[in-house]
């Protein structure tokens, strides 16, 4: 019985020991330690990027001690305004008032100013390609980008700081120890002192197990024990960068602007009588210069005549530059550093040349794969203009989904004056009749716009015209343009009564001759009154008309009156 009585309490001693022992087991942490290059694995020659607290999906690459970023992580993160010419191997940024270059592998970049190029010398190639992959070095992203880094070894990693703001952060108030995972089993990556400062990562996750998540100042991500920290503060991440201004020549009075359609060299002999009934006409645009080649020449029928004789009647001459040659490949010009640089160049020199006030560019037939250089074509041609005193404005389609290339957000910045073509809601390609700006299509298109671009950068188009569409009784559509005085002839030589729509701000009329029916949506000065006011409610910088000679003079009496302020 005793023998019984013995064996048992032996076992139960047993038991509890094992007990004891589990649960020691249990509640001791590892002092297993996770070197660095497990954690972050990164090879020689690559960089771990840390973007503020978050770890980024790809590395950058080290090239002779030097951090390089891949373009598109430069543009999606830090600068938008860095391009790349894949053609000719070279990087371009723009300032408001420089052009800055650089080709692949090259230890210098040249900085633009007009027609002088000033080299720089740097100690590391700005840019490097690798096969299909662009690389530039972070500290030349530096010097015209708002962000902050430092770079650490053992492994290769760079914290980069570009969203400023308030964060929290705590202190470490007991030595601890920085683990891979929120439990004490799992491997330590650092032991931390006493007064390290630690940035709260997730911060809207409870702790777990008595763990938070932070990031030392090196960029090491993983938790500690919370009763080991101080209470969180709030600290601000700011940045003295300054950015770019990118001064505007605007003019301090409305602008009123008309487009003048020219053919030829004689077109200042018409000028006076054309603009003798307008009022308070200040700006006008004629159509001097198309491209005409792929390499960036121009054809030009500008005339020394046309623009003394314009300003002698006190207009400013904003020269329009079209896109309209169907054998230019808009893609091959603008995505050649080169063509691109001889069109800009050429345009400058004939706007100093004639003494030009300014440029109108009117490019309507980008097409999205065209569109970054475009918008870098404007960057570039901006420089020079502001440069040189010249105004330089830039005609766009109304806002939609499938225009967005034309980034009018981006062209509101660096451009002087946008034209907004609030008109054509139907044109000559459209397989149904309608009116060629109704009331409601001119206030979304400016309303949109000014979602987009500063109000008293936009100027917007209106139209002096009206189409005469004929449907057949076979369903086919076409139409004509006319001026607003054929148009009205038309109306009353066919005896017919043109009726109000209010919806459509503008008066319609239908009549059938020889088996087909033709309709009218007509413009006159109480359509333009109409969209006038729209004009002048949102306080927008001025009006363009298209075209100089298809109004009647009445209407000048309007525009006039609702451009005052």
């Amino acid at each position: 019985m005793k023998i019984a009585i013995v064996g048992t309490a032996v076992a139960l001693l047993i038991i509890i020991i094992i007990v004891i022992s589990s649960l020691a087991k249990a509640l001791t942490p590892s002092r297993e330690v996770m070197q660095l290059s497990d954690y972050y694995k990164v090879s020689d020659t690559e960089v771990l990027i840390i973007l503020q607290n978050e770890i980024y999906q790809q590395n950058g690459r080290l090239i002779n001690d030097k951090v390089y970023i891949d373009l598109d992580t430069v543009k999606t993160y830090f600068n938008h305004r860095f391009y790349w010419d894949n053609n000719e191997n070279t990087l371009t940024y723009t300032t408001p008032d420089e052009i800055i270059r650089a080709k692949s592998g090259s230890k210098k970049y040249s900085v633009i100013k007009n027609i002088i190029s000033t080299d720089t010398d740097t100690d590391y190639p700005v840019v490097e390609v690798f096969a299909d992959k662009v690389y530039i070095s972070l500290d030349f992203v530096k010097q015209y980008s708002d962000l902050n880094y430092a770079f650490y070894t053992e492994p290769n990693r760079v914290v980069i700081e570009y969203i400023w703001g308030d964060y929290l952060y705590t202190e470490v108030s007991k030595e601890t120890q920085l683990r891979t995972e929120p439990d004490i089993k799992s491997p330590i990556l650092r032991i931390l002192p006493v007064g390290t400062s630690l940035m709260l990562v997730n911060t809207e996750e409870a702790p777990k197990k008595g763990f938070i998540k932070v990031m030392t100042e090196d960029g090491i991500k993983g938790y500690v024990r919370q009763k080991h920290t101080k209470e969180s503060v709030y600290k601000t991440v700011s940045s003295s960068y300054q950015a770019p201004v990118y001064s505007s020549q605007k003019r301090s009075k409305k602008i009123n602007m008309a487009f003048h359609q020219i053919f030829n060299t004689d077109a200042a002999d018409k000028l006076e009588s054309l603009i003798a009934e307008t009022k308070q006409l200040n700006v006008v645009s004629p159509t001097f210069f198309a491209v005409s080649d792929n390499e960036g020449n121009i054809k030009s029928i500008a005339t020394e005549d046309y623009v003394t004789k314009a300003k002698s009647l006190g207009l400013e001459v904003w020269a329009l530059v079209n896109d309209f040659d169907q054998n230019v490949n808009m893609y091959e010009l603008l995505s050649h550093t080169s063509s691109r640089e001889t069109l800009i160049n050429n345009l400058i020199e004939s706007a100093l040349t004639y003494k030009l006030n300014g440029l109108n560019i009117d490019f309507e037939y980008i097409t999205s794969d065209s569109g970054p250089h475009y918008i870098q074509f404007l960057r570039e041609l901006s420089v020079k203009c502001r440069n040189n005193g010249i105004v330089l404005s830039v005609d766009n389609y109304i806002p939609a989904p499938y225009r967005k290339y034309y980034d009018m957000e981006e062209q509101g910045i660096i451009v002087d004056y946008i034209v907004l073509m609030a008109y054509d809601e139907y044109y000559a390609g459209s397989e149904v009749a309608g009116p060629v700006a109704s009331i409601g299509f001119v206030k979304d298109a400016i309303n949109n716009s000014l979602e987009m671009v500063p109000k008293d950068k936009l100027i917007v188009g209106i139209p002096f015209y009206t189409r005469l569409w004929k449907e057949t009784a076979e369903g086919e559509v076409s139409s004509e343009a006319l001026a607003m005085t054929p148009a009205w002839k038309l109306v009353s030589d066919n005896a017919l009564s043109a009726e109000w729509n209010d919806t459509l701000g503008c008066y319609y009329v239908e009549y059938s001759k020889d088996n087909a029916t033709y309709k009218m949506w007509l413009e006159d000065e109480k359509s333009i009154e109409e969209k006038m006011k729209l004009i002048y409610e949102a306080d927008v910088a001025g009006v363009a008309a298209w075209k100089l000679g298809l109004e009647r003079s009445s209407v000048w009496n309007i525009i006039e009156r609702y451009l005052k302020k």
